[in-house]
This record gives C-alpha cells, sequence and structure tokens, in this order.
C-alpha cells in the first residue's frame, strides 16, 4: 500500500501511517524549512517541495506504482479561524481544500484520508469536497474527534475524513483512558529559561522576560494571571475575559492544544507544571506524541525555537495518524 501525503510538513501523519504499516512513498509540501525533519525521521519517503496548486495526476502517479492500493492524504492548511473557540470564519480562505478535491478527481486514488480544523465541517468548502467524494462513488465518513480518545495528551479537537473506493471505512472512534502531561514529559532534565540542554538541542525555550519571570512563579498549575500580585497585572489582564494566557499546565492532566505559539509563556496555558518557563520544543513534540528520538535540526545546528514550534503546532499528531492508519488498513484488508 502506496501512500502520498500533501501539506507533509515535518512528518506527523507520515510518520502515524508508517507505523500503521502503510508506505508513504512522498510527501508535498511548500515549506523548505520542512525537508530535514520530514527525510531524516521517515526513511523511504522523499520530500518533494511544490505548490499544491501546481501538481497534477502526472506528479503523483508514480509514487502509486505497483501498490496494492493507493492512498491520498492530508492536512490542507485553511485560514483563518477564531483563536479562541476554533470555528472557522466565513470568509476563510479554503481554496487549499479545493485543490485536495482536484487533486482527487484527478489521480481518483484507492483511499483518501483528511485531517483539518473542527470548524471546517460547517463550511461550505467541505460540502464541497463531499460531493466530490460522492460523485466519484466515495464510501466516506467524518467525525470531529477528540485526541486524548486517542493516547494523546491534549485538550485537542480534530476533524478527520476518510474515504474508500474498495468498500465501508470508518473513522476509529476510540475511548481509551486519557494519559497525561505528567506520562510524557515527567522524566526529561530540567532546564532554565532560554536555556537548552546539551544532550538534546530540541530541549530549548525561548528567555522569559524579568516580569514574565516574576509572574511565572506566582501562577499554580492549573492556575492563570488571576492568581497574581496587582503588581504584576497589565491593562489587558484587567480588562480581559480570557484568563488562559499566562497558565501553567498540570502534572496529572491532559495538556491544552498545542499550538504554533506553544514557545511563549504568555500565549496560552504553556507554562511548564513546575519549572519556570514555557514548555520546550521536545516537551511540545512528546506531547504531539512525535518519538523522543525525532530530530529537527541538522547535527551542529540548533534549532531556531520559532519555526521549529510553528512546525510542531501544525503537526497532526502521530497517535492520531496511526489510528486513521490502522483504519485504512483495515478496509484495505476487508475487501
Amino acid at each position: 500500500m502506496h501512500a502520498v501525503d500533501l501539506f507533509c510538513g515535518i512528518g506527523g501523519l507520515t510518520h502515524g501511517l508508517a507505523r500503521s504499516g502503510i508506505a508513504v512513498k512522498a510527501g508535498f509540501d511548500n515549506d523548505e524549512s520542512c525537508r530535514y525533519a520530514y527525510e531524516a525521521n521517515n526513511s523511504g519517503s522523499q520530500f518533494v517541495r511544490a505548490d499544491i496548486r501546481d501538481l497534477g495526476r502526472e506528479d503523483l502517479e508514480p509514487y502509486f506504482t505497483g501498490a496494492e492500493a493507493s492512498v491520498l492524504v492530508g492536512c490542507a492548511p485553511c485560514q483563518p479561524f477564531s483563536a479562541h473557540n476554533r470555528k472557522l470564519k466565513k470568509e476563510a480562505d479554503c481554496s487549499l481544500v479545493y485543490e485536495f478535491a482536484r487533486l482527487i478527481e484527478e489521480t481518483q486514488p484507492d483511499l483518501v484520508s483528511m485531517e483539518n480544523v473542527p470548524g471546517l465541517a460547517k463550511h461550505e468548502a467541505f460540502a464541497d469536497f463531499l460531493d466530490v467524494l460522492e460523485r466519484l462513488e466515495y464510501d466516506h465518513d467524518a467525525a470531529v474527534v477528540w485526541c486524548s480518545d486517542y493516547g494523546i495528551p491534549q485538550k485537542r479537537r480534530r476533524l478527520v475524513l476518510l474515504a474508500s473506493r474498495l468498500g465501508s471505512i470508518r473513522v476509529p472512534r476510540h475511548s481509551v483512558d486519557a494519559r497525561t502531561v505528567r506520562e510524557f514529559i515527567a522524566d526529561l532534565p530540567p532546564i532554565a529559561d532560554g536555556q537548552a540542554h546539551p544532550d538534546d538541542p530540541a530541549h530549548v525555550t525561548m528567555p522569559l522576560s524579568d516580569i514574565n519571570k516574576r509572574r511565572i512563579r506566582q501562577s499554580k498549575p492549573g492556575g492563570t494571571w488571576k492568581d497574581w500580585d496587582d503588581a504584576l497585572l497589565s491593562a489587558c489582564h484587567r480588562k480581559s475575559y480570557y484568563p488562559a494566557p499566562y497558565g501553567r499546565m498540570q502534572w496529572d492532566d491532559v495538556a491544552p492544544t498545542i499550538t504554533t505559539q506553544f514557545c511563549y509563556y504568555s500565549t496560552g496555558r504553556f507554562g511548564h507544571p513546575e519549572q519556570d518557563r514555557a514548555i520546550s520544543v521536545r516537551e511540545a513534540a512528546l506531547l504531539q506524541t512525535f518519538p523522543i528520538d525525532y530530530e529537527f535540526s541538522e547535527e551542529g545546528q540548533p534549532p531556531v525555537v520559532r519555526d521549529v514550534a510553528r512546525h510542531v503546532g501544525n503537526a497532526v499528531p502521530v497517535k492520531l495518524a496511526e489510528a486513521v492508519g490502522a483504519s485504512i488498513v483495515e478496509a484495505v484488508d476487508a475487501r
């Protein structure tokens, strides 16, 4: 079974599919900075820098040659959406969802998977996407799922779609005990803000300003800026109805959604449960269920934290991808 991963990023979806037994032959993305992490961690998968809008049947079909079944997967960026409630705005640019549909129409793979923001489910672009699948006679299933049901220690919801021309297919709906922050990052060695661990360049954090150092010392696990002394409050805090910024995670709970801004203490509940800093790149990657040896930069080249944070926050959690892959394998075996 051969797969092609559109909008592949650093390879979260590819890595999970490979764990389920699917050979991902290529990942396409227009961001060259994803190449090293994608290829270094996904042996046998080629990174192809390309704009999806420029691709056609002739670009994808060679990767499906000789396969028992062909699989086209992707997480088409769809921006903007509300940072607070993750609802897709009516005027959102979902043009890449239509490009994904176009490539399905041109290549007609045996199976399709798409992962996206939950708000897409109520957007016209998603209805149009389903129309294409139905016209091509794909059986399909879609659901908004909680990542914590798949062993991912995050309060993260995603829209997952699966489609097949080989027979029935269903989105996996697991119900497992939630995993906690403690289980995934407690064993990492302590570091200070702005420092990297000498044995792991990805275990690195952004520096805190002096006032944010004072603030995080007064932040309780699971707490907010409302725990601080008045002297630490700014005008925006006094007017804000949103307590999440400047929060700490709790050891024995799931983490908040890991976003592209996790490296900044001020942008969410991204404070370490007990160390006075935001979580590190490695910790965020572990909470996204990447393996601990996943590489983000070449040896001798420290990662640029804000750049890798964007890649990690945009990634499909590996365990979610693995569950999706297992459903694809099951559908192929059952035909």
